[in-house]
């Protein structure tokens, strides 16, 4: 069962993963890792723990037809992916 907290930063990951977005140029990507440090308060690298949250967040979103996930500048789907992930506008 997920906690209100873990709920609440799932919800905050997405949002900035949407306006991380929006401040870019529609042809943009961000990594996960810039949600993770948009939503993480403290100065030192425990933004890290964030990285597979925000890879979910990423998930959810691309499900809802929000964003895409980008694998060397192509599209790919949850379980295509393997290794480092970039985010996108859905095109």
């Amino acid at each position: 069962m997920t906690h209100d907290s873990d709920r609440q930063t799932d919800q905050r990951l997405e949002q900035a993963i949407v306006e991380l977005l929006e401040r870019r140029a529609p042809t943009s990507s961000i990594c996960p890792s810039d949600a993770a440090r948009a939503v993480y308060a403290g100065e030192d690298d425990g933004w890290r723990a964030l990285m597979e949250p925000a890879r979910r967040a990423a998930r959810r979103l691309a499900t809802a037809g929000e964003v895409e996930i980008t694998q060397g500048g192509r599209p790919v789907t949850s379980t295509e992916v393997h290794g480092p992930i970039r985010i996108r506008r859905a095109r």
